[in-house]
């Protein structure tokens, strides 16, 4: 057990790790790695490719359905008018089909599950970041729905990931104003919890792939 504890300790700060650290007593930098919901590499070809994406007219009404292969239905509400570049982000690749078939690649009890990689291992996306809409109003509760990032060594503005997202299992404060939040589970959020119990190995990767099957708008 303790053996197997400390393997999944390492594979977790191994996914998490991007850039120079600052020295920090190892304990304390461990905790640290798994408390983020980076992207897990920044590399220099992900920056100098990064741009911002246009707004498109949005209703404020979107839901993001995520039909999760053998698992069933998360109905997201989109916070439109709080994060409009990122929700009508996500509404473009949404109606593009980018989410269908990818994964919930990272799973972390207690914490968040997370997805939208199209190489299904928290390093890939669509090729560009979106700038950040940190609303002070807006809080880490559990069902919280926000993006993805590359950390602030290499991402001092905080932008989001193009693609990759995270939803919370559980109450996660210390997030708060460093994440753009995008939305909330307003349906299924017992599919999110069972999501959030399957068993993972290396780099917190579920052992058995948990497959988007289905992603699409409602308004």
């Amino acid at each position: 057990m303790i053996k197997k504890l400390i393997t999944g300790i390492v594979a977790f700060a191994f996914i998490l790790s991007c850039g120079p650290k600052q020295p920090t007593p190892k304990a304390q930098e461990t905790k640290k790695e798994l408390s983020k919901v980076d992207t897990a590499k920044a590399t220099p070809e992900s920056m100098s490719t990064a741009k911002t994406e246009q707004v498109m007219p949005l209703t404020g009404k979107e839901l993001m359905v995520i039909k999760v292969k053998d698992f069933g239905t998360i109905k997201i509400q989109l916070f439109a008018q709080e994060a409009p570049k990122n929700v009508a982000n996500i509404v473009k690749l949404v109606k593009s089909g980018f989410y269908d078939g990818l994964k919930f690649h990272r799973v972390v009890p207690n914490f968040v599950i997370q997805g939208g990689d199209p190489k299904g291992d928290g390093t890939g996306g669509p090729g560009y970041t979106v700038d950040a809409e940190i609303s002070p109003n807006l809080k880490h509760l559990k069902g919280t729905v926000a993006m993805a990032r590359l950390p602030d060594q290499v991402n001092p503005t905080k932008a989001s990931s193009g693609s990759q997202f995270y939803i919370c299992l559980a109450p996660v404060p210390h997030l708060d104003g460093q994440y753009t939040i995008i939305g909330k589970v307003v349906e299924g959020m017992d599919v999110v919890e069972a999501i959030g119990k399957v068993p993972t190995g290396p780099r917190a990767m579920p052992v058995k792939d948990v497959i988007m099957e289905k992603v699409t708008i409602e308004e």
